[in-house]
Parts: C-alpha cells; sequence; structure tokens
C-alpha cells in the first residue's frame, strides 16, 4: 500500500499526539535485502516527571502488508530500532522503545539521591510499552491514510513479559501477541536468580564447575528416555525426571570429587528458593538444566567464590537495597528472604504480568501463543506453567484453548540455544492462529549441524503433552513422533 503522505511531513504537525515529539523522520533508500522505508523517532513525556519514552517506528515505503508488528526488549532494555529490520522486511509497519532509558543496564532505577524513580520504574514496567504502541499505531494512520489491520506483539524474555503485560492491562493494543520465556513472575525470578549464590555462600560452599557439569550430565543421561523415549542427550520430560543427586558422591572429575556437601548445595539450587522454615518461594532449576550462567564460581587467589549474574547485581543493589555500593557477600537466607518478600510487595504489580485473567483480551478477539525452554536457566518454566494453570482455572480449559496455547522446548535455553530442536515459526502460527483461526496443534523445531543443514525434525506438543517417539521410527523425523500425556506441575503452595 502507497503512503499518503511524505516521510518528511510525519514532523511538520501531521500527528497530533500530547506530550510526543517527533524528533526525526528520515526516507532509508533500502539494500538489497531491506525495503526502502520512513524511519521515524519519537519522544514521549508524562509531565512534570521529567521523563522520555524513546519510540522508534519502520514504516516499509511501497511493500506494506497492512499489519503492524511491535518487538519488545530483553533484560533491562526495553527494546531497539536494530529489532526491527526482521519484520520491516517482512512488510510490516514496525516499532519498538528503549521503554523510558536507554541501554541495557538498570542505574534507572535510582535517583542521584538513592530514591526511587517511580514514573521510570512505571515506564519500564508497562507504561512505556504502551506509549510506543498508541504513538506508532497513530504514525501508521498519518502515513498511510489508515490503521493497520491486524496489530501483533513479538517478544522473549522482557519481551514476553511486555506482550503478556500488553494482553492484561491494555488487552485492545493487540490482536496477536507471541511471548517466548517471559518473565511474568519477574520480582520471584529476579530474585529468586540469586539463590544458589546465597546457597553457595551461607553453606560456605562454591561448587567447582566441573561438578554442576558432572552433576548435568549424569541427569540427563538417567533420563534421557523420560518423556519422549528418545536417546539424543535431552530430557523430553523435566517434571517426570526423578534422578536421586546423592548417587554422585565419590565421583571423581577433574575438579575433585563429589562430596555430599556438594550435592546438597545441588539440591537446593534446584530445589528452588525456601524460607528459614522450608516454605516454598519459587522454583529452581528443572532436571536437565544447566546450572552454569547463573550460579557462576570463579578461581580467585587459588580459591573458588561466586561470581553473581550482573543483572541480580543491579536488581538487589538498585531496587532493593537502594545502594550502587552494596555487597551481595553480605546476604544470608534471612536477608534473602526478606528481600524476597521486599521484591513481591514492591514490584509485583509494576513488574509482574502474572495476572490470569484475560477475559478482556480474549473477548476483543485476542490469541496468546506462548512458548518456553525446558531447559532454561535463567526463566524457571514452572513459573510460566504455573501461570498457564492459573488462566485455565479461572477461564476453564475449553475457553482458554480459544485464546491461549503454551508449548514447552525440551532441551531449548533461554529464548533459544541448547541442545534440543530449536522452535520455528512460532510468530507464523500466530498469524495464522488470528487471520485464520487455525488455532496451532504443534509447534515445528529442528536441529542443524554446523553447514546449516536441517538434520532433525520434532513437534513441540501444548503443555501437558509431550512428543513421544512412536514404535520403532526414525527419530530425525517429526513425523515419528505424536503427542501424549506428560508430567504435570504440581500446584505450588498460596
Amino acid at each position: 500500500m502507497q503512503p499518503v503522505l511524505a516521510c518528511a511531513d510525519l514532523t511538520t504537525g501531521a500527528l497530533a499526539l500530547a506530550d510526543t515529539t517527533v524528533d526525526s523522520a528520515v526516507e532509508d533508500p533500502g539494500d538489497a535485502t531491506t525495503p526502502a522505508s520512513c524511519r521515524v523517532q519519537l519522544t514521549v513525556t508524562h509531565p512534570p516527571a521529567g521523563d522520555a519514552v524513546t519510540v522508534w517506528v519502520h514504516l516499509p515505503s511501497t511493500t506494506w502488508n497492512g499489519r503492524f508488528q511491535a518487538v519488545g526488549g530483553g533484560g533491562f532494555s526495553g527494546g531497539s530500532p536494530e529489532s526491527l529490520l526482521a519484520p520491516l522486511r517482512a512488510g510490516y509497519a514496525t516499532a519498538a522503545t528503549d521503554a523510558g532509558h536507554p541501554g541495557a543496564t538498570a542505574d534507572f532505577a535510582l535517583r542521584p539521591d538513592r530514591t526511587l524513580d517511580w514514573q521510570r520504574i512505571r515506564d519500564f514496567g508497562h507504561v512505556g510499552v504502551h506509549d510506543m504502541t498508541v504513538t506508532a499505531k497513530a504514525v501508521v494512520t498519518a502515513f498511510y491514510g489508515r490503521g493497520p489491520e491486524y496489530s501483533y506483539w513479538n517478544g522473549c524474555s522482557t519481551g514476553g513479559r511486555q506482550g503478556l503485560m500488553e494482553a492484561q492491562r491494555y488487552p485492545d493494543d493487540y490482536d496477536g501477541v507471541l511471548a517466548g520465556a517471559p518473565v511474568i513472575n519477574y520480582p520471584q525470578m529476579q530474585t529468586g536468580q540469586m539463590w544458589g549464590q546465597v546457597v553457595m555462600l551461607e553453606e560456605q560452599n562454591p561448587v567447582a564447575p566441573c561438578k554442576f557439569a558432572a552433576a548435568l550430565a549424569a541427569t540427563v543421561a538417567a533420563c534421557d528416555e523420560v518423556g519422549d523415549g528418545v536417546v539424543d542427550g535431552v530430557v523430553g520430560d523435566p517434571l517426570g525426571c526423578d534422578f536421586d543427586l546423592g548417587q554422585l558422591v565419590g565421583t571423581r572429575t577433574d575438579c575433585g570429587e563429589i562430596t555430599a556437601a556438594d550435592v546438597e548445595v545441588m539440591r537446593r539450587i534446584g530445589e528452588g528458593p525456601r524460607g528459614q522454615d522450608g516454605e516454598f518461594l519459587w522454583y529452581g532449576l528443572a532436571p536437565g538444566t544447566p546450572y552454569a550462567g547463573l550460579n557462576d564460581v570463579v578461581e580467585v587467589d587459588g580459591r573458588l567464590v561466586g561470581k553473581p549474574f550482573q543483572y541480580d547485581l543491579w536488581w538487589f543493589g538498585l531496587f532493593l537495597a537502594q545502594d550502587p555500593a552494596w555487597d551481595w557477600q553480605t546476604l544470608t537466607y534471612a536477608g534473602f528472604e526478606a528481600f524476597f518478600a521486599q521484591a513481591v510487595e514492591m514490584y509485583g504489580d509494576v513488574f509482574g504480568a502474572d495476572d490470569p485473567d484475560l477475559s478482556e483480551f480474549a473477548e476483543h478477539g485476542g490469541r496468546a501463543l506462548v512458548w518456553h525452554g525446558a531447559a532454561d536457566f535463567g526463566v524457571p518454566f514452572q513459573g510460566t506453567v504455573d501461570w498457564y494453570e492459573r488462566v485455565r482455572e479461572l477461564s476453564g480449559p475449553g475457553r482458554t484453548d480459544e485464546f491461549l496455547r503454551l508449548f514447552l522446548a525440551p532441551g531449548v535455553g533461554h529464548c533459544g540455544g541448547g541442545g534440543g530442536p530449536q522452535p520455528t515459526g512460532q510468530f507464523e502460527a500466530l498469524v495464522a492462529w488470528v487471520e485464520r483461526g487455525e488455532a496451532p496443534r504443534t509447534l515445528d523445531a529442528q536441529r542443524v549441524d554446523e553447514q546449516g543443514t536441517v538434520v532433525q525434525t520434532r513437534p513441540l506438543c501444548p503443555y501437558p503433552e509431550v512428543a513421544r517417539l512412536t514404535g520403532d521410527r526414525d527419530p530425525a523425523d517429526a513425523g515419528s513422533f505424536r503427542c501424549a500425556k506428560a508430567t504435570e506441575l504440581e500446584p505450588a503452595p498460596r
């Protein structure tokens, strides 16, 4: 569809949006892979807060498919214009936002006087994405003379949280939401990521990385055929894996013998955060999930010490302790439990996207396709399953299936990676569901070799089902599998 305005006209009053400035509107000629486009940057403010939400909108000059696709961020980054090239090439009008702060750090949380900057926190939590959505749709309408026929959200991790937050708070913003590895239980997840470090600190036993690796390898070997019936180095049904880590005591590794104390640390990490009285706080690492990444241990001056993930240090230091110089090594079990309660109380509403009530989104005709790697070391998939089960409890299984589907990807890490076949075509499946009513029964997944050749295909089944090999058939062929009942998550104490 052809534009009705010149790109430059978007800077001369064609838009009438309150507290919004068009910073630039530039024609990009495109190249061999990217079509010509009008690239717009805007700033949205909320007087008198003094904040600034940057919005980027890319508009195909001649190849618009009549649709809008917004793209989410990751970690503490609200998003970036670099993420817009893929949807632009596919013909979408597309947008992203920094959600109120540049870059991927968390220093936006604190003012110089160490008080919390709640407007910028709200911008990152949900306001900035809604601002972007409203602003971008207005730009699309002004440029093309009509709004998009369909609007989609596409995001993973923080982007997954942003999309489901939109569905919960602003149910009319999007017709379709694709949310991968969504950090919907944000305060619990972000605080819980420090649990492994707290355990090793309190037990005075930082476990060497190669012992963690040995424990992972033993777990996968013991549970390799659980769920899918295939020996492929992937735990097909992690919730059905019941491997006793105690069997590893005395195992020799390149970094020493695994002790009972080492196993106790691993058990606690797998179990997940608990209160001093043993009360459940949050989920831990499912069997088959790498320990490395968020439970890092390094050698300093000949001894092992913990090395927390930088995002966790920002979270505890800036959002909870409100002290940039906070020392994580002062943490105790009691201190962790207090921080956990504080995090949920202070940030559950502004960052959490775990409201099971999607009734308005469903009534609008919205569809949400959610997927999560079952070997995600950063965001335990059990939290996503717990939310999904609460949606089903509230709306009913049949009604839920009409607007929400959840798929787990065995062996896949955070937003991808890992040893399992990688999900493909999720966004296309969402579009088919929204526009043609073709609800996804399965998703496609594949493994490629170093040359990019597909060497394995596998269906991903909707929770609580798992792809199981049928008879004596080729395990590299998706057609050899059927969806069968898998182990379901036990309800978390409430």
